[in-house]
């Protein structure tokens, strides 16, 4: 990681370390904490979507194997946290294997209806297995994490865990597109053909993004279900794993930051909502929940339409648009001035 994207990271652990003493109120800390959880999942589909040129609706899927993993593990059968963690990330990573070399195979609509499939199957079987997930009644019981012994009883605390490990997660991101992996996935987006004929395994390659972006959900997933110490399928049906897919087209889909901006808009946008129908009822506007989808609708449609980059590339070219007016109008100025003074 080097250049802007340093800066960049600073600035994201000055922003978790500070925002707290800010942000005191458990509820909007929960907020950001939900937040952390969709910016998690979202860093992983940035990389198979944006940099691999791979689409998956599945990804809810994966975070719900995280969660009833750790779940299942800790409230039945009293295992540690962290190692049920790592059993889900272990049963991900086995399971993208399986499903990413078939399904990566195909491509474009195919493969995205691939893994809608897989999305679905995943969420009948939370409903349906009563015995083992709970079913619609949901999974209770389940222990908050604790580090070294000292349990994370707190919002705040939760909040500087889940957020270190978004920003770990950045960090390996980062790190893994400067690679020389990192450069095989970008020539795989831009042409699989090209990319072949360079001596890249094309195969390997999509199932080795596959497997590691189903990593960041499955973490993702773990972490809901120690926060929450419940779960039930709701949060993990196919339009979540679609919610997800449109945080990271609104931030960017080739961009790291981008990805993560998306998924804080969309983690933020109900609770501006509901901020804003507070105030539509004292002029007799009454908003109705019904209408979030229409205003996701909205928002995606401006984006595609207005900036298909995603929200970070039009800040940038928005700011790098900017600078280059100011130094004109000053250099204008400047010029002006001198030939002022040698007449």
């Amino acid at each position: 990681m080097g250049g802007k994207n340093s800066v960049g990271f600073l600035a994201l652990i000055i922003g978790i370390v500070l925002l707290p003493f800010f942000v005191t109120n458990d509820y909007y800390l929960g907020v950001l904490i939900f937040t952390a959880f969709n910016c998690l999942a979202c860093i992983g589909l940035c990389l198979l979507m944006g940099y691999a040129g791979q689409i998956s609706i599945g990804h809810g899927a994966f975070i719900a194997i995280g969660a009833y993993t750790s779940g299942i593990l800790t409230s039945k059968f009293a295992w540690s946290p962290w190692l049920a963690m790592l059993c889900g990330i272990l049963l991900v990573i086995v399971i993208a294997f399986c499903l990413g070399i078939p399904a990566l195979r195909l491509k474009g609509h195919y493969l995205a209806m691939a893994t809608l499939g897989f999305a679905s199957i995943v969420h009948i079987i939370a409903v349906a297995a009563v015995d083992l997930t709970g079913g619609p009644s949901g999974l209770v019981n389940i222990p908050r994490l604790d580090l070294f012994g000292y349990v994370l009883n707190s919002d705040r605390q939760y909040f500087y865990f889940s957020w270190s490990v978004v920003a770990l997660g950045v960090y390996i991101a980062f790190n893994l597109i400067n690679s020389r992996v990192g450069r095989g996935l970008q020539a795989l987006h831009g042409s699989e053909d090209a990319a072949s004929s360079l001596g890249i395994n094309i195969t390997s390659y999509k199932v080795q993004i596959f497997m590691l972006s189903a990593v960041f959900a499955s973490i993702s997933g773990s972490l809901y279900a120690y926060y929450m110490n419940y779960i039930d399928p709701g949060p993990f049906d196919v339009s979540h794993s679609v919610l997800l897919i449109t945080m990271v087209a609104v931030g960017g889909l080739h961009n790291i930051w981008g990805a993560m901006i998306g998924a804080i808009v969309l983690s933020l946008l109900p609770e501006f909502l509901s901020f804003l129908s507070d105030y539509l009822q004292v002029f007799g506007i009454e908003y109705q929940p019904d209408y979030d989808t229409l205003v996701y609708g909205g928002i995606l449609l401006i984006i595609m339409l207005f900036l298909p980059e995603g929200i970070f590339i039009g800040l940038v070219k928005a700011i790098s648009f900017i600078k280059a007016s100011i130094k004109k109008v000053l250099g204008k100025k400047f010029s002006e001035s001198g030939a002022d003074r040698v007449e």
